[in-house]
């Protein structure tokens, strides 16, 4: 099993270093990562965040691609029913050739209203059209209509579900599941038999919302107020009024009650040493096809100190401890140019 870092690109109004300055920041991050022997970073995509929050998953990965040489670079995932089949796939390909073949393309339906009545979307149609979208983007790449083309043989493709319909559309299209749940082994398994996909290929993947320090207790009370903020912005984006308004704007102190919203959008965190951490993994995906385990690097814009430990203990303590358990990412098979 793979262990990786996820990244969102939030610089929080309260804690603001700078856009400019965030980034960068966070491409060393990725470098580190690297060295210590991190297996993949991943991010994520929203759209009109006060904050920031990345809106192009896609050009990140270019960039990260130009910065390193090893790790894998994934989406996980990008709101896919929000774009067209041909443009994913043709950014996909040119990062997997900046790459030399390191991108994992995670694809997910979306939720919040707002984003889809900006691009001009019909929000009820977004399972059925991620799922075509899967199709179709697997088709232009693999029969090679996108010039560039990739240059792995089969791209990675994953499709993110919170629930069995989600679980049995990604098996159905022979994508990865991005959620680790026991409860949806099975129907994935049977979307991938319904799709003429050998269930043995069953993978997964998703994100520990842990933060790992030698100080947990410490580490708990800091990071605080950056949960709170990360969860009242994911609650806000849901509530807004209109496309045109910022989403997770939030003046300091502002609160957003009662909100109907994915869980999974807007989760809690455990602070924990790095032997908890395993031993908590190793728990949680017993049994199942887990791939990679992805942990968010920085939440909400969290003090340095944590992150750089964080990512330290990450590289140097959990990964290598959890490479024997789960199940091995795919082989990469190249392209013969």
């Amino acid at each position: 099993m793979r262990v990786g870092i996820y990244q969102d690109l939030r610089d929080p109004p309260r804690w603001q270093r700078g856009w400019g300055r965030g980034a960068a920041a966070a491409l060393e991050r990725i470098e580190e990562a690297e060295r210590l022997g991190i297996g993949a970073v991943w991010c994520t995509e929203h759209h009109f965040f006060d904050d920031g929050y990345l809106p192009q998953p896609l050009t990140w990965c270019a960039a990260v691609a130009a910065r390193t040489s090893r790790i894998a670079i994934g989406t996980a995932l990008i709101v896919a029913p929000l774009h067209h089949p041909i443009e994913l796939a043709e950014q996909a390909a040119v990062v997997d050739q900046l790459s030399g073949g390191r991108l994992e393309l995670g694809l997910g339906a979306g939720y919040v209203a707002r984003e889809f009545d900006a691009f001009g979307v019909n929000r009820s149609k977004r399972a059925a059209r991620t799922e075509a979208l899967a199709k179709e983007i697997r088709r232009l790449l693999e029969d090679g209509v996108v010039t560039p083309g990739p240059v792995q043989e089969s791209l990675p493709i994953w499709l993110g579900a919170f629930g069995p319909k989600g679980a049995r559309a990604a098996g159905r299209t022979g994508s990865g599941l991005l959620w680790i749940s026991a409860d949806l082994l099975s129907p994935y398994k049977e979307g991938l038999e319904e799709g003429g996909h050998d269930p043995s290929s069953a993978r997964m993947a998703g994100i520990a919302t842990i933060v790992v320090s030698k100080d947990p207790e410490r580490a708990a009370a800091t990071i605080a107020p950056h949960v709170d903020y990360q969860r009242q912005t994911y609650e806000h984006a849901t509530s807004a009024k209109s496309a045109g308004e910022r989403m997770g704007q939030l003046a300091e102190g502002e609160r957003v009650q009662g909100l109907d919203f994915p869980s999974a959008a807007a989760p809690t965190y455990e602070t924990l040493t790095p032997d908890q951490v395993v031993d908590k993994i190793e728990a949680w995906v017993a049994d199942m096809p887990v791939t990679d385990v992805m942990f968010f690097d920085s939440i909400a814009g969290m003090p340095d100190d944590l992150v750089q430990e964080h990512i330290r203990l990450l590289g140097t303590e959990v990964a290598p401890r959890l490479e024997g358990i789960g199940k091995a990412p795919l082989a990469r098979k190249l392209r013969v140019r």
